[in-house]
């Protein structure tokens, strides 16, 4: 079972996540900034994610998983909140 950041991932966003997982999307990390984080997916999309302490979670060359309609950043085992900036 991977953590939650409990204060920033909402009820709600874990049950939108738990009934569409085919939504999830793989990426690799090639920008970060204190709030922001670029993502080049691995269907060829790059998306700008707006996170909290971004430059804490992730580093440049990490892989993510990204569910937009829960709006959930996974990297390293901890998930937070991110939405498309």
């Amino acid at each position: 079972m991977s953590r939650t950041t409990p204060s920033t991932i909402l009820p709600i966003q874990r049950v939108m996540a738990d009934a569409t997982p085919r939504a999830w999307r793989d990426g690799i990390v090639v920008e970060v900034r204190p709030a922001d984080v670029v993502v080049l997916f691995l269907d060829g999309g790059v998306t700008q994610l707006r996170v909290a302490d971004a430059d804490t979670l992730v580093s440049i060359g990490d892989p993510i998983a990204h569910h937009p309609a829960a709006e959930i950043l996974s990297a390293g085992g901890r998930r937070t909140t991110a939405r498309v900036a």
